[in-house]
């Protein structure tokens, strides 16, 4: 980190990445949940088109329950996994800034 640089500022800039790499986490995630869930709807799909639309709607419901919970633990991996990174390059600028 520089030392010209007011503490508030590096500690804003640093938040900023964080941040940064925390949404782009989040949106791989959703977009990996959304594939995901693609493959199991057509695997648990009814085969034949007589079934009623109760268990259609049902199975919808389960399926965006389980795509919500699966993107939330994933945004939090990410998140998590984020700012500890943030942290590191962090400070690792700051031992090259002392040398």
């Amino acid at each position: 980190m520089d030392d010209e640089k007011p503490i508030t500022e590096q500690a804003l800039d640093t938040i900023t990445t964080a941040v940064e790499a925390t949404q782009d986490a989040a949106v791989t995630a959703v977009k990996q949940v959304r594939k995901a869930a693609k493959k199991v709807a057509k695997k648990v799909a009814p085969k034949k088109a007589s079934k009623k639309k109760a268990t259609k709607k049902a199975s919808k419901k389960s399926a965006k329950k389980a795509a919500k919970k699966s993107s939330k633990k994933a945004a939090k991996k990410t998140a998590k996994k984020a700012t500890k990174k943030s942290a590191k390059k962090a400070a690792k600028s700051k031992k090259k800034a002392k040398r």
